[in-house]
């Protein structure tokens, strides 16, 4: 080995040791919001900030089954009890009676405060007849025995309001003093992780204790039939970092099975074996080590992707096994002739990835990096590391027989190139038609979450009347009195549209913590205790009530009268104050969160919803449709991807043409590329399945990959020598191997890559040699 050659070896060996200690040290996550833009729009910034650390973010449904009705009403609270006491739970709610009535004593309290019916009106003569008359009437109904307990104490009914407020009707059934589902099938509960949405580790140890609460809860009750099921926005994190983790090492470990096995049976060298391997290696190293640097974290998508470039950094060994192998040819005169040829092929495939990194969304910007780091340390050890450990008697079996068989095809191929005119022509006019359809605009199809995941979510979020927070408005200020007085402002207008039935509801953090402003002017139209009496004896001469039987109700009035302000301590503990948590957040500024129902149409009219926003115009509001706006990025995601590529694609031209220096080559190496995307994109068109970015980043590694088949056969206007030709064949295997069971993946994100990129490299082999110039006897 020369010094040169050692000097290479040492620094792959530093470079190695290098990116294993960084991919050691590196975090991995499943946070979708790495596919968010690094710059949104006001909604988008909504949307990220939702995904990372919005209540929704932390919201778990849980449903307890089996056992009868008692058994698991008595589970559920061992199970609440428990999860309270961890550390991992912010709250823990299962309809609980000492949990409500807590809830109920807090809103008794501070009824006059809270009550949007407290006015001057309400307590003059006429108001007060009115209202103690609404009361009694309320005794004859199924109301009567809670209104008969409060009657003396708040004849005006301000409980009953705000009662009525806190439970609008969609909330889940109660029985035997639990939560239910609609079919009281289920015990349900609710809770919210400390851990925030982009804490995976976090929630993955919540879901881990709420585990093994209810384990310990069955024990502790002996209800050993029962079982639970769970949903929400944690369980979809953590299952989906543990289903794309499951997916990469199963495929991972099939791939490398495969290709392992081809090349032993190919090689029939142990020791080329595992030195065709280190490029891929390096190559998996390097990437991981370069996102992890660039971009703090590395999602698992991207790991997932990764295993692609088993398929594809392998080639460049076999290239230079295969091809060193002819006789006479020692590696100085492999370098000479094959190695500019493999670099330009290298370099096609790195700009095809670059313009991935211009991409305003990390996680498209991540597939980028990987790649571009990947393929060139792979190429790289193959130029420069290889042929200093290649012992000296190092031998492969002879392939010269496989590519004489090949080149026996060869004339036949070439006679049948109109015909591959005429299917390109076709594939274009079959993509052209699906045009409108062909590209799939929103982010269902390739959510990596199971269906039957998705169903339960919706049942038990049905089941415990949980908002899905699809629509919401958004209201912000410097200060959080501002943001609460324009909550206000904002919820007079929404329930104008309640009224309509243009919602069904919404909910507002004025609710339960109304502005200062609010509960001052609610304070000052309690009358002063002279002043009430003397209005009550005028109002009860009509009504079956005698005065001195409410004067309980005069020492409220004059307490509340006095009291302190409510603020978000006076909430501390209870669920009012969590409810008031999770739509109040303070970051740059305070922002408070609106959350709407939809009526039972199941849509809300967005034009109504602005309207009523515009009209008095509502400074700092903002109506957000967190689904649409989702779906709407994704759309832009998309076309950025695709602009990107096409710039990529364009980079690829421009490199070709100036390293070609001939119309003819150009055309020679382009057209079967281009004929291998068309025809992938209308056979996925005909087979129904509309294309994802996934999709586009499956055509642009058919580019990066049938560039080398291509370039190969553009050496020379000669058939390639029977070497080469075996070369690009085994190569063609591993990569179809390497991609292809990609198709069979349960994850939509990594089938879109097999089912594109497996026959589009087989595709771009034949046509490249179908396309390439008439062979010429040897």
């Amino acid at each position: 080995m020369s010094r040169s050659g050692s000097r290479a070896v040492l620094v792959w060996l530093l470079a190695l040791v290098a990116c294993a200690t960084i991919v050691w040290r590196t975090h991995f996550t499943a946070d979708m919001s790495a596919f968010l833009p690094k710059n949104p729009t006001a909604q988008q910034q909504l949307l990220v900030e939702q995904l990372r650390e919005g209540s929704l973010s932390r919201l778990l449904l849980i449903g307890i089954e089996g056992g009868d009705a008692a058994g698991r009403a008595k589970l559920s609270r061992e199970l609440a009890s428990r999860l309270q006491a961890s550390a991992e739970f912010a709250y823990v709610r299962n309809g609980d009676a000492a949990a409500m009535a807590r809830d109920r004593e807090l809103l008794f309290k501070y009824r006059y405060l809270l009550s949007p019916a407290v006015n001057a009106g309400r307590f003059s003569v006429a108001g007060l007849r009115q209202a103690i008359g609404d009361s009694i009437d309320l005794l004859a109904s199924p109301a009567g025995l809670l209104v008969k307990g409060m009657l003396a104490r708040d004849p005006t009914g301000e409980m009953m309001e705000l009662l009525g407020a806190l439970d609008p009707g969609n909330g889940p059934s109660t029985a035997q003093g639990v939560w239910v589902s609609r079919n009281g099938q289920r015990a349900m509960l609710m809770a919210q992780t400390i851990a925030s949405g982009s804490d995976t580790d976090g929630q993955e140890r919540a879901l881990a204790a709420l585990r093994a609460a209810f384990d310990a809860a069955k024990a502790a009750t002996g209800i050993a039939d029962a079982r639970m099921v769970y949903s929400g926005m944690p369980a979809f994190s953590v299952d989906t970092r543990a289903s794309i983790r499951s997916e990469v090492e199963r495929l991972a470990t099939i791939s490398a099975a495969g290709i392992v096995g081809l090349l032993l049976l190919v090689y029939r060298s142990a020791t080329a074996l595992v030195l065709g391997l280190l490029p891929v290696l390096s190559g998996a190293l390097a990437g991981i080590a370069a996102v992890s640097l660039g971009f703090g974290s590395v999602h698992g998508i991207t790991i997932g992707f990764g295993t692609t470039l088993i398929g594809e950094a392998v080639d460049y060994s076999i290239y230079y096994f295969v091809q060193s192998q002819a006789a006479g040819r020692d590696d100085r005169s492999w370098l000479a002739s094959f190695w500019p040829t493999i670099r330009l092929g290298v370099l096609t495939s790195v700009c095809g990835f670059a313009s991935l990194l211009f991409s305003g969304f990390p996680g498209l910007a991540q597939l980028g990096l990987y790649s571009i780091a990947g393929l060139f340390a792979a190429a790289a050890v193959t130029r420069f590391v290889l042929p200093q450990l290649r012992p000296a008697t190092f031998q492969i079996r002879d392939t010269g027989a496989i590519g004489e068989r090949l080149a026996q095809w060869a004339p036949t191929l070439a006679r049948l190139r109109w015909g591959v005119v005429l299917l390109a022509v076709a594939a274009a006019a079959v993509v052209l038609t699906h045009r409108d359809r062909l590209w799939n605009t929103g982010l269902a199809d390739i959510s990596p979450m199971p269906s039957a995941a998705v169903a339960l979510d919706h049942s038990l979020r049905a089941d415990l009347g949980a908002p899905d927070q699809r629509y919401l408005i958004v209201v912000s200020a410097n200060q959080r009195e501002a943001a609460l007085e324009r909550a206000e402002r904002i919820a007079a207008r929404l329930q104008g549209l309640v009224d309509q039935g243009v919602i069904a509801g919404f909910e507002t953090p004025t609710r339960f913590l109304p502005s200062a402003a609010t509960q001052h002017a609610r304070q000052s139209a309690l009358p002063a205790r002279a002043e009430l009496s003397a209005r009550l004896d005028e109002a009860l001469k009509d009504l079956p009530l005698r005065p001195e039987k409410l004067a309980p109700f005069l020492d409220d009035v004059e307490a509340a009268a006095r009291m302190p302000l409510m603020t978000p301590e006076t909430l501390a503990g209870s669920s009012l104050g969590l409810a008031v948590e999770s739509m109040l957040l303070h970051g740059t500024e305070w922002t408070a969160l609106m959350p709407l129902r939809a009526p039972a149409s199941g849509d809300i009219d967005p034009a109504a919803i602005r309207q009523a926003l515009a009209e008095p115009a509502q400074p700092g509001a903002l109506f957000v449709d967190l689904a649409g706006e989702s779906n709407r990025l994704y759309a832009g995601y998309l076309d950025e991807a695709i602009l990107l590529s096409l710039a990529g694609l364009l980079a690829i031209v421009v490199l070709l043409a100036a390293t070609l220096r001939s119309p003819a080559r150009l055309a020679r190496v382009l057209a079967p590329l281009t004929a291998a995307v068309l025809l992938v994109m209308a056979g996925l068109a005909l087979a129904g399945e509309r294309l994802t970015l996934l999709h586009l980043v499956g055509l642009l590694l058919i580019v990066a990959v049938g560039s080398n088949y291509a370039l190969f056969f553009d050496r020379s206007e000669r058939q390639p020598e029977a070497q080469t030709l075996a070369s690009l064949l085994i190569a063609n295997c591993t990569t179809v191997i390497g991609f292809g069971v990609l198709a069979f993946s349960k994850l939509p994100i990594l089938h879109a890559i097999g089912i594109t990129v497996g026959p589009g490299a087989v595709l771009a082999l034949l046509l490249s040699s179908m396309l390439a110039g008439r062979p010429r006897s040897r």
